[in-house]
């Protein structure tokens, strides 16, 4: 997996993991960060990263190009 692979997998985790928070009644990028520009850019960044893994992601399974079993 490429840097950019990693990044944004690492990005989409995180903003899951932020959406379960949210479910549960915390922020915790506007907790970290504010309500601001800063959460705003993090929230595109995080979108931008599903995007991504949404249109690469299965062309690099078809190409085995996928993390092997036990490697994360």
């Amino acid at each position: 997996m490429s840097v950019l692979d990693w990044v944004a997998f690492i990005l989409v985790i995180i903003g899951g993991l932020n959406w379960g928070l949210v479910a549960l009644g915390f922020n915790l990028v506007d907790a970290i960060f504010g309500a601001g520009i800063l959460a705003t850019i993090i929230y595109a960044l995080v979108g931008l990263s599903a995007l991504y893994m949404l249109f690469t992601g299965p062309k690099k399974m078809k190409k085995g190009g996928g993390m092997p079993a036990g490697q994360m």
